[in-house]
Formats: C-alpha cells, structure tokens, sequence
C-alpha cells in the first residue's frame, strides 16, 4: 500500500470535473492535498452545475473552459478522470516534465488493504461487475462495487475495512495507467484479474488495437505471487494469454504464482467454469466441481451472459463467494440497465435497451440473443470499427434496420456493400431506412412493428454526437418507448 500521508502538501490537479474527478477530490482534499480541478466546459455550463455543488464545501480551485498549461506549475501529480485522453497537450507537457500521473481507480487499489477483484473485457463489464458483486454479497461478505461502472470508490475508503471485498470495473482508459513509466508509486493489480475478452473497440482513441489491449493487459502485469487471473478461453487474444501463463516466459505476462482460471462456453478449462450440456459448471482449485445452475433457470438473454455468468463463477469463487450463492444470482438476477433491458410490452411488441451496445460486436451479440424477428435501431458516432459482421448477422434474423446519428450513413453503406458482394448469402437481406433522430427511429420503428417483434435499440455507436453518455441515451429511448 501507497502511504496516504504523501498527498499532505502536495500540489495535484484533476483533469474533469465529473463524478470520478468530484470522488478524487474529496479524497485528496481530506488527506491534505491543494487540489485544482480543471474541466474543458465554462463556469456556466449547465453540464458542471451538479458537480460544481457538489465540491462547493471544498478548499480547493476550479479551473474551468480549458486545460492551460500554467496550471503545471508546481504540480506534484496529475489525475484524469474517466475518458480524459493522456493525448491532450497538457498530459503530454506533465509526462515531458516529469509529472507521474494516475486516476481515482489506480489510487483507490494503492490506498486500501481490502481484498479486490478487478474486471476488465471489450464486452461484459458491466454485467459481469454487478453479477460478481451479488455473488459476494449473497455469500455474506461485505463488498463494494464500483470503478468505471458509475461508482468510484476512492472517497469511501475510510469506510472499507481489510476483510472487505471490492470490485471494480476497469476500463481501458483507467488501464493505461496502470503503467510504471507513468504513474505515481508503484503500478498495483487486483488480487483477483478477470480478463473476459480483447476485441476491437475504442480505436477512436487508442491509437492501434495493439496499444487498446496493451492498456488491458496491465490488470494482469502486476499481480502477486497467490494472486488469481481468470481469462476467457473462447476470445482469440484472452485466450493465447491464457496460454502464456503454461509456457511462462516470452508473452509479457507474469505468471510466477498466479492461479489461473478459465472459462468457456466451448471447452472445460481443468480449473475454471464451463457449460457442458444444459449445466453451469464450476471447478476451483482444490475443490470438486459443481453443478452451479442450469440454462434453463438463467433469467438473463443471451449466450453471452452465459458466458458473463461463467466468469462471474470464477471470479467470485475466488473471493470467497459460495456456490449456493452464486446460484442464487444466476437465477435471479435479470439483468442492467441499458443492457438488453426489456422496456416494455407494447401490443405484442417488446421493445428492449441495449444502448450499452457501442461497438458492432456488441449489437451482433444482441441480436444472437433473440429467435424472434428484429428491427434494429443501430446508429450514434462510429469509433473506426468494422460493421460489414454485423450484415452478416443481420441476414435472416432482422426484418428492418432503422439508422439514427452520426453513423447512420456508414451503417447503410456497409449493409448495401454486403448485400451487393454477397448476393446468394443465407437469409434475406434486412429493409434499411434511415431516420435523423432516435426519436424518429423509435416513431418508425412503431409504424413497422408486428405482434411478436422485437424492437432494438442496440446501436453498435457511441453516444457522444447527441447523448452525454450511452445511459441518457437509453434513459431517452425509455421514454419514448414508454410514450407510445
């Protein structure tokens, strides 16, 4: 552990002022820092209001409607909160002076004694944060949930005790961080490194798909001697990692006594979790293996949320989670917000929010999760990825495809270039129309529907060209469906 009394005196500036920034700073405040919060939007912006509040009783400075690079002078460490790129001229000038950096997820797992248990992947996150987290809870054990799933825990801190359990969600960009020619004190791990997956995503801002999974790859770098990885098996990238740690040198992988695990939906790992038939399995180390639950009893859509549930297994077995619990999640637990959330039934359509969905991959294992008819609304801001998959998936399966946002152009595009090079592919090929708005896509979507339908919303884009965030797009999208 990282010693709290380091921060008394020093000079940090955060850049954004958003939760993670607002968390950052109460903790750094308290442990006697001169903290400056910096935030690309103006004093007035209605988007800072809450946050601006929320750090009124705090004796510190905000600087706002641009990151100058005179607030460097003097500092001792720089932050960024979530989504702040280490590109901007200001990182780049902290790195060139020498300035360490680090983020509120890098300090929290520096400052506690807890027992933590860190989530990384390009798809599953989140569901599979929040199943870990029940599964913990359920066993008894006093667990915290937080990271990049919305809930930073630096500032609780005080409150967590050693034997509790934390677990966070990491993302890439909080990752990247996690690197010892970077940030402050010694790079940590998690005691326990879930790596569910390494696809394309988020090469709007990495700067190659090397790079996004080197940013990944940083859970697992730091782990101890008695640490635990678990890795998914049925991802080409996890997996050879997986791998790397039974032929130990030459990956860039540690491995000197770690426990690994796997799980798959295709194989059954010696020590992990795997489906075979109908059953959920689990085997932990030293332990027999155990049926955990049946497909049949899962409440969640879709295979991949079998395989979710699979890591979650591993993941919080080895935290300490007991298998009647984990059990009781899995057929319990029905789903996230924004994540194949059904909204509602409407005369006999079901219209279902996967807003979360903001790479292509991630619609085409939406639409795997239905046997029923779809129309896809599919759209927001492109991230350079491919879509021509996602054609492919939508053959058979997707009676029509509504477009919305900044990509909807590039969607249509890829759809008819699929069709036109691939004239004899299986099943018909999808009607696409395209619409300016979500809120047309949804009025439209009504018009076609059918008793029997699904409706959605599963974009394959960000949100940014007209949301904050993927969750006020689907908060939007409730509302209109709601509205009908």
């Amino acid at each position: 552990m990282m010693n709290s009394s380091w921060f008394r005196g020093k000079r940090i500036v955060i850049l954004g002022l958003a939760r993670q920034g607002t968390a950052l700073a109460r903790f750094l405040v308290g442990r006697g820092a001169h903290v400056t919060i910096s935030d690309l939007q103006p004093a007035g912006a209605a988007s800072l209001a809450a946050a601006q509040a929320a750090v009124a009783d705090l004796p510190l400075t905000l600087a706002l409607g641009g990151h100058p690079l005179a607030l460097l002078d003097d500092t001792d460490l720089l932050c960024l909160s979530g989504g702040v790129s280490p590109d901007l001229p200001i990182v780049q000038a902290a790195r060139a002076a020498g300035i360490p950096l680090s983020n509120d997820s890098l300090l929290t797992l520096q400052q506690t004694a807890a027992f933590s248990v860190g989530i990384t992947g390009s798809s599953g996150k989140t569901t599979t944060t929040t199943l870990t987290g029940a599964m913990l809870k359920a066993s008894g054990l006093t667990t915290w949930v937080g990271g990049n799933i919305g809930t930073p825990l630096i500032d609780q801190l005080d409150a967590i005790a050693a034997n509790d359990r934390i677990v966070l969600e990491l993302s890439s960009f909080q990752l990247e961080l996690f690197d010892p020619a970077l940030c402050l004190g010694e790079p940590v791990s998690t005691r326990v490194a879930g790596m569910l997956n390494v696809t394309p995503n988020h090469l709007d801002r990495h700067p190659s798909m090397d790079a996004y999974a080197a940013a990944k790859r940083n859970l697992l770098l730091h782990q101890r001697a008695g640490d635990v990885a678990v890795l998914g098996l049925d991802n080409e990238i996890t997996a050879a990692w997986y791998a790397a740690y039974a032929t130990a040198a030459g990956r860039g992988l540690p491995g000197a006594g770690v426990q690994v695990l796997g799980f798959s939906l295709l194989t059954e790992p010696p020590v992990g979790a795997s489906l075979r038939g109908d059953e959920l399995r689990l085997r932990l180390p030293g332990q027999a293996e155990q049926r955990v639950c049946r497909v049949a009893d899962v409440r969640l859509r879709g295979r991949h949320n079998i395989a979710n549930l699979l890591a979650a297994f591993c993941l919080s077995g080895a935290a300490g989670a007991s298998v009647e619990a984990m059990t009781a999640v899995a057929t319990t637990f029905s789903g996230v917000a924004h994540r194949l959330e059904l909204v509602r039934v409407h005369a006999g359509v079901a219209w279902y929010n996967d807003s979360i969905a903001t790479a292509p991959e991630r619609t085409i294992a939406a639409l795997q999760s239905f046997d029923e008819p779809i129309i896809l609304l599919a759209g927001g801001r492109d991230k350079h990825l491919p879509w021509d998959l996602l054609a492919l998936a939508g053959r058979g399966r997707v009676r029509h495809v509504i477009t919305f946002g900044e990509a909807a152009g590039l969607i249509e595009r890829a759809l008819a270039d699929f069709a036109a090079a691939h004239p004899a592919a299986p099943g018909a090929a999808p009607s696409v129309q395209h619409t300016d708005s979500l809120a047309q896509a949804v009025a439209l979507a009504a018009t076609l529907a059918q008793p029997s339908d699904v409706v959605l919303l599963s974009p394959g884009g960000t949100s940014y060209d007209a949301y904050r965030d993927f969750a006020a797009r689907g908060e939007h999208f409730r509302a209109l469906v709601d509205g009908l």
